[in-house]
C-alpha cells in the first residue's frame, strides 16, 4: 500500500499496480493531455472573440487618403459616382481620362456644366485634384503604334500609357490609397460571338479585363499598405446576355477571375486587397453607344429587364454602386478581397424571368408577391 497523499490512487491496468498519479508513467501521459486539452476548451469557452477597439465611425474617414480612379469622362458613369462617394469621406481624388475625350471633360469641367454633379453634403462640393490622360491599352511608350501618335485626337498629348501615368502619380502624390478601374470598351460589342473577329475579341479583353491587371502592377507598388483596389463587372461574366458581345462577355468573366488571383498576389506582396463589383445596367453615355440605329438601346432594354423582373423591382442609381464601392475600398471592408459584389436589386438571383410572355400567355402567369 502506498503512503497517503494528495495524490489519488488507482489500479493500472498497464502494470496491475496499485500506484499514484504521480508515480505512473503511463497516467503522467494521459494526464497531461487531459489537461492540456481542458485548458484549451476552457481558453476557448472563455477567451472572447477578437474586438478592435477602432471600430468606430472614424473608420468611415478618408480624410488624408488618395484615390486614382481611371475611366472617368464624364458625370454619368459608375466612375464618377465612386469618386463622389469617396470625396464625400474625405479623399482627394485623381482621375485617367481616355485622351480623345480628355479636352470634352476638363471643358465641361471647367466650364460649370458639372456642377450640380459635384455637390456633396454640408454645402461642400467635390474637386478633381488632377486629370491625367490615360489610355489603358498601352502598358509603355513602347506598345503605342504610329497611327495612335498621329492621331490628331492624341495631338500635343503624351505620358499617356499605364507606366507613365503610374510614374507621374509617384512623383506628384508619392503614394496613393486606392485604385478604382472604371473602363472597357469592346470595338465589336453590337456583334454576336458568332461574328466577333479575333482582333475585336483580343481588343475587347485587353481593354477591359487586361488594362485592370496591368493598373494592379503598376500602382500596387506606390499604394500604402491596407490599401485596396477595385474594378467594375457585369452579369454577361455568367450569364447569356443576348446583345452584349463582341467577347466582352469574356472579358468580364476574365476580370472577376483576375481579382481573386490579384487579390492573393497582390494581398501577400503589396497588403492591398482587390475586389470587383458586378453592377446593373445604368444610362450612362459609354452605355448607351450600344445599340443599333433605329432601335431602343440594348441598355434601355437592360434596364427595362432588371426592373421587371429583380427581386427589389426598382431602378438602380450610380450612387447605389457609389455606396458600395465606399464600403469596399474603405477600412470597413479591411477583411474582404477577393470578392465579387452584386449590387444590381438581386436580379443576379433570379433564374427565370418573371415577366415573360411564355408564363404570361395563359394569362396566369407566375405568382409575384403582392407589395405591402
Amino acid at each position: 500500500m502506498h503512503k497517503k497523499s494528495c495524490c489519488i490512487a488507482f489500479r493500472c491496468d498497464r502494470c496491475r499496480k496499485s500506484k499514484t498519479l504521480a508515480s505512473c508513467s503511463t497516467m503522467r501521459t494521459i494526464l497531461a493531455l487531459a489537461i492540456g486539452a481542458t485548458a484549451f476548451q476552457t481558453s476557448t469557452r472563455r477567451t472572447p472573440a477578437r474586438v478592435s477597439l477602432n471600430a468606430a465611425p472614424q473608420e468611415g474617414d478618408l480624410s488624408g487618403k488618395v484615390a486614382f480612379v481611371a475611366g472617368v469622362a464624364d458625370s454619368t458613369g459608375y466612375g464618377w459616382a465612386i469618386a463622389k462617394s469617396l470625396a464625400e469621406a474625405g479623399c482627394k481624388i485623381i482621375v485617367g481620362t481616355w485622351p480623345p475625350v480628355l479636352a470634352i471633360f476638363k471643358k465641361s469641367l471647367e466650364g460649370g456644366k458639372m456642377d450640380a454633379d459635384r455637390e456633396l453634403s454640408g454645402g461642400r462640393t467635390m474637386d478633381i485634384d488632377k486629370i491625367y490622360p490615360l489610355d489603358a491599352v498601352f502598358d509603355t511608350p513602347e506598345d503605342v503604334p504610329e497611327e495612335t501618335k498621329t492621331n490628331k485626337r492624341y495631338a500635343g498629348l503624351d505620358g499617356y500609357t499605364i507606366s507613365e501615368v503610374a510614374k507621374q502619380i509617384e512623383a506628384d502624390y508619392g503614394k496613393i490609397d486606392f485604385m478604382i478601374h472604371s473602363l472597357a470598351n469592346g470595338p465589336e460589342v453590337t456583334k454576336p460571338l458568332l461574328e466577333t473577329s479575333r482582333r475585336g475579341y483580343l481588343g475587347a479583353n485587353s481593354a477591359s479585363a487586361y488594362s485592370f491587371v496591368s493598373l494592379v502592377q503598376h500602382c500596387a507598388p506606390i499604394m500604402n499598405e491596407g490599401g485596396a483596389a477595385l474594378s467594375l463587372t457585369y452579369i454577361a461574366s455568367e450569364d447569356v446576355i443576348p446583345g452584349y458581345g463582341g467577347g466582352m462577355s469574356s472579358a468580364k468573366a476574365a476580370l472577376e477571375s483576375d481579382t481573386r488571383t490579384l487579390a492573393w498576389e497582390a494581398g501577400r506582396k503589396y497588403g492591398i486587397r482587390v475586389n470587383t463589383i458586378s453592377a446593373g445596367p445604368l444610362k450612362s453615355r459609354a452605355a448607351s453607344a450600344i445599340s443599333e440605329r433605329g432601335k431602343k438601346s440594348f441598355i434601355d432594354l437592360a434596364i427595362d429587364y432588371s426592373k421587371a423582373n429583380s427581386p427589389l423591382g426598382k431602378d438602380l442609381y450610380a450612387d447605389d454602386v457609389g455606396s458600395s464601392a465606399y464600403f469596399l475600398l474603405s477600412p470597413l471592408a479591411r477583411a474582404v478581397t477577393g470578392v465579387t459584389l452584386y449590387v444590381d436589386n438581386g436580379l443576379h438571383a433570379m433564374g427565370m424571368a418573371v415577366d415573360s410572355n411564355a408564363l404570361t400567355a395563359d394569362g396566369e402567369g407566375l405568382p409575384v408577391p403582392a407589395k405591402a
